[in-house]
């Protein structure tokens, strides 16, 4: 699968974390710690997110870090105002 790479993708993934991180321990899912790393951080929210069906699952073939990455950025792109700085 070949993903086309969002602009500012980066930061509108540690957008995404941060936002994510905070649903993610207000749902009562569990905390992360300062040490966790960032691939942990981002597989967790993702399925959390499908569990809740906020976000549509990948196909299995799909399932990897860096296709979760991506739909975590696209699910924050979607999800902030239309004139934030991250979406120009």
């Amino acid at each position: 699968m070949s993903i086309k790479k969002l602009k500012n993708e980066t930061e509108l993934l540690r957008e995404a974390i941060r936002v994510g991180t905070r649903y993610f321990e207000g749902r009562g899912a569990g905390t992360f710690e300062a040490t966790d790393h960032i691939d942990l951080k981002v597989r967790a929210i993702y399925l959390l997110l499908v569990k809740d069906k906020v976000l549509q699952p990948l196909a299995k073939q799909h399932q990897n870090v860096q296709n979760m990455r991506h739909k975590l950025a696209i699910w924050i792109s979607k999800n902030l105002p239309k004139d934030h700085h991250l979406l120009r």
